[in-house]
């Protein structure tokens, strides 16, 4: 439930829980659902309950037992922030990575609403990153969402990328990852977007990292835009990785 990672803008996964549901168009060819599923039919202790959340006490001080200092991504099979992980579980988490600033965190979420609704009541030291995935321009509130966070580097994974994202405010952003869906009914992603989304980064001085292109054989599309590839980080520390919270006027939808 944790160990060396693959992904390539980080090290390390770590999964206090597992299991999720969907919530948007982005979950629709799940990798991690793929996964857990896999893992229960070989019979993992840790997915007998296949994809549904489940939360593992003794792995939320892992960390703690790691010295080399890693970046790692919390949840990678799950979304921390899903309706069914209790608030003190979640507070749990924070206190771990509150105890660990030898590590950089990196947690992802779909659920920006949870996230906005808990974030005044969570610690927020600087080597806590927070995301939101944006797949395409109907959840572009999570954006706004992440922007009332007071996280040291808040970030957007524009993965899997289904549609174009041309009006991407990135005021209060410090990072953007682009990738393309992967596996098994894989939707293309249309070299536009991903231009678009790296010359908007241009504009705005944020760094922009380039994942992959997809596919149901990802390996034999490669990472490379245009001739080259993107692997650029925020700086923890920086006054680009250290922007202030937002406030924004409450919309009623």
């Amino acid at each position: 439930m944790g160990g060396a990672s693959t992904i390539e803008w980080t090290e390390f996964t770590w999964n206090p829980v597992t299991g999720c549901s969907k919530v948007s168009e982005g979950c629709r060819h799940c990798y991690a659902e793929r996964m857990a599923m896999r893992l229960q039919a070989m019979g993992n202790a840790r997915y007998g309950n296949g994809f549904r959340v489940t939360l593992h006490d003794d792995l939320l001080d892992l960390p703690r037992r790691m010295r080399r200092p890693r970046v790692i991504f919390v949840n990678s099979m799950s979304d921390l922030f899903h309706e069914h992980v209790p608030d003190d579980f979640i507070h749990g988490v924070f206190d771990t990575m509150v105890a660990c600033p030898q590590h950089t965190f990196q947690v992802l979420t779909k659920r920006s609403e949870r996230l906005r609704a808990l974030a005044p009541r969570l610690p927020w030291p600087a080597n806590v990153w927070m995301g939101v995935s944006v797949e395409d321009d109907r959840v572009l509130r999570r954006v706004d969402d992440l922007r009332r966070v007071s996280a040291a580097v808040r970030f957007l994974s524009c993965e899997p990328l289904i549609g174009p994202l041309e009006d991407l405010s990135l005021e209060g952003i410090s990072w953007v990852i682009v990738g393309g869906e992967s596996g098994p009914g894989a939707r293309r992603m249309a070299k536009v977007w991903a231009e678009s989304i790296r010359r908007q980064c241009r504009a705005a001085r944020v760094p922009f990292f380039f994942k992959q292109w997809g596919g149901v054989r990802k390996h034999q599309t490669g990472r490379t835009l245009n001739g080259r590839t993107y692997d650029e980080m925020p700086r923890a520390g920086s006054a680009r990785a250290r922007p202030r919270a937002i406030s924004l006027p409450v919309l009623c939808v």
